[in-house]
């Protein structure tokens, strides 16, 4: 079978390595195509694959109406919006993703970003320290583990919400569990946002949660730019001089916000979660190793189609 690695921003150079080991000893032939700046690019390298890995690159109906051959895609990543998952399954394609691989580099970009925002962007100016604040996470899944473990460890006060995760998961790492969203953010110093983009959750972070924060809060986004209400966001960091909004998924008005609340608000220049060699090699090789226990006996596990 011929496993295709197709990364506008590429895996590093060992992670490359080791993909590519782990294709081939599993008897497969591997193909790459990175830094490609035209989506004619992909189609054409697409056209005899069997299986495709991707990162955050967009694989949409013309991707897999142009691959004939393609059985399976894998998202080296926990997220998968950048995948037409209804294409997919029309066509027959499974879609995988790589769960938690990425989780502790994101969680230090999350405690990093914590640290930034209380100190003023070291500024020089008056902060806080984090030691003894309280941190709601919005979302317990292998991020937010990851975040309040570390969160712990600086003697932040933590608690959460996930209707999909039992209370007790929650209680056996030490978190509170929150009995609404809306508590949590009124409850907490810090929020940190851990959720998917879905249709439930696409723009239900608006006015009227955010302005529950209380004063001198901190909004932490490093999951998904939809479900932050841009327009919203806007309204109340005009509203509130005290709150701040720290991101590394930059909003569609970021501009406007940088220029309005300067030292308020603070977007990484690129999505940097999943950016630390470790995580880079943790999640290709995981999407490799996926690949090839699929083709061995139908494995499907991390399959979200």
């Amino acid at each position: 079978m011929k496993v295709l690695v197709a990364t506008e921003k590429p895996f590093s150079p060992k992670a490359v390595e080791e993909i590519r080991r782990r294709i081939e000893d599993g008897g497969h032939t591997f193909s790459i195509l990175e830094k490609y700046t035209a989506k004619e690019d992909l189609l054409k390298a697409v056209a005899d694959a069997d299986a495709l890995i991707v990162r955050s690159d967009i694989v949409d109906e013309a991707v897999f109406a142009a691959a004939p051959s393609l059985k399976i895609v894998v998202r080296a990543g926990a997220g998968y919006d950048n995948i037409d998952l209804a294409a997919a399954t029309g066509k027959g394609v499974i879609v995988e993703n790589t769960p938690g691989q990425n989780a502790n580099a994101v969680a230090e970009l999350v405690i990093g970003m914590a640290i930034l925002a209380a100190r003023n962007k070291f500024s020089g100016s008056t902060g806080f320290e984090i030691s003894g604040k309280r941190l709601g996470l919005q979302g317990f899944g292998q991020v937010s583990r990851h975040v309040a473990a570390l969160a712990k460890g600086f003697g932040m006060e933590v608690s959460a919400i996930d209707p999909y995760c039992p209370a007790k998961v929650m209680e056996e790492a030490g978190v509170t569990p929150c009995e609404s969203v809306e508590a949590l953010y009124a409850g907490n110093d810090i929020v940190s946002i851990h959720i998917p983009a879905t249709k439930e959750t696409v723009g239900s972070i608006g006015k009227d949660l955010i302005g529950k924060l209380p004063k001198g809060a901190v909004l932490i986004n490093t999951a998904r730019k939809e479900v932050v209400v841009d327009d919203d966001l806007l309204e109340v960091l005009e509203q509130r001089p005290d709150l701040k909004y720290f991101a590394d998924v930059k909003p569609g008005n970021a501009a406007v916000l940088e220029e309005k609340f300067a030292d308020r608000v603070f977007f990484t220049p690129k999505k940097s979660g999943a950016q630390t060699k470790e995580a880079n090699l943790n999640a290709g090789v995981a999407a490799a190793n996926q690949i090839v226990a699929f083709f061995a006996d139908g494995t499907d596990r991390f399959r979200v189609n």
